[in-house]
Order: C-alpha cells, then structure tokens, then sequence
C-alpha cells in the first residue's frame, strides 16, 4: 500500500502504511443506500404507462450516474490515499488516475502536532500537523486513524533519524 518495497532505500525501514480514517466513507456510504432505495422505490411504484420501460432506463441511469459521483469516486479517493510512514520519511500518495507522491525526509521535519475534535477522540482519528524546512513548510493530513499513535511512531522515528540510527 502506498509505497512498494522496492521503493525503499538501504536500511530503511516501514514503519506503518495507513489510509484515511473509514469516517470519510460514512456519506458515501449513506449516499449509496439512499440512492438504492430511491430508485428502487420509483421503479417499484412507477405506474404502468406506455414509455415505461424508457422510464425505467431513466432511473437505472440516474442511479448509476448518482452512485459513481456520491459513492464510487469518494471511495476510490479514500483507497487511493495512503500514508507510509518508514525510518527514513513520511510517504503521501493520492489520486486515482494521476497519482502524486510526496515525501517528508525525517530530517526536514521540524514540528509534529496532533488536532482532535471531540467526535475525532471518540473514533480515534484527528488531524496530524507536519512543518517542515522543504518547499511546503506545513503539511496538514485529516482523518488520520489511530492518530495519537501515530504520532508517537513518527515522533520515535525523528528520534532515531536525529540520533544517526538505522
């Protein structure tokens, strides 16, 4: 996920590959239901008329149309997002049919902050604040999973980046 093997440099180390938290998946999730009951009602309850069958394509288009905006492309988003966190860098991969990658060196790093509402507390996720000395300066990452973790991972690994261990 994210980063293959062979992508990663002598000694080292993958720590933790992630992907946004599954709360991203929750309106897209209701969207997918809503949109089933809705078409399958109208077709259900649709009278009997003379263009019904091209009544029926209508809704079956509408449907798919709906499900691949509201459901299928924020899926394919959230399973091509993904977080590689190793002893040398923190990896961000996004995009489905593009695809960008950027890489935070430890040694760039200058500040790690952890953001959580208190809905994120609950389901364990938050918003992890990276500043480094690269071109970007500030990286913000939501929906991060099991953020405090996380955190603490990255944190051991700037220690070990700092301190010259593999």
């Amino acid at each position: 996920m994210g980063l293959p093997d062979h992508h990663l440099t002598e000694g080292e180390q993958r720590i933790r590959a992630f992907h946004p938290h599954w709360k991203r998946l929750v309106v897209p999730l209701l969207a997918l239901v809503l949109i089933a009951l809705g078409s399958g009602a109208a077709m259900f309850f649709m009278p009997a008329f003379e263009y019904e069958a091209y009544a029926r394509i209508a809704v079956a288009v509408l449907a798919v149309g709906l499900l691949t905006v509201w459901s299928f492309v924020p899926y394919l988003q959230w399973k091509n997002t993904s977080y590689v966190l190793t002893s040398h860098r923190l990896t961000i991969s996004t995009g489905v049919l593009n695809k960008s990658n950027d890489d935070i060196p430890m040694s760039k790093v200058n500040t790690v902050s952890a953001d959580q509402t208190l809905m994120e507390r609950i389901l364990g996720s938050g918003t992890l604040n990276v500043e480094s000395a690269g071109e970007q300066g500030h990286i913000t990452l939501r929906d991060i999973p099991q953020i405090q973790e996380v955190r603490a991972e990255l944190f051991r690994a700037l220690d070990d980046a700092a301190d010259g261990d593999p």
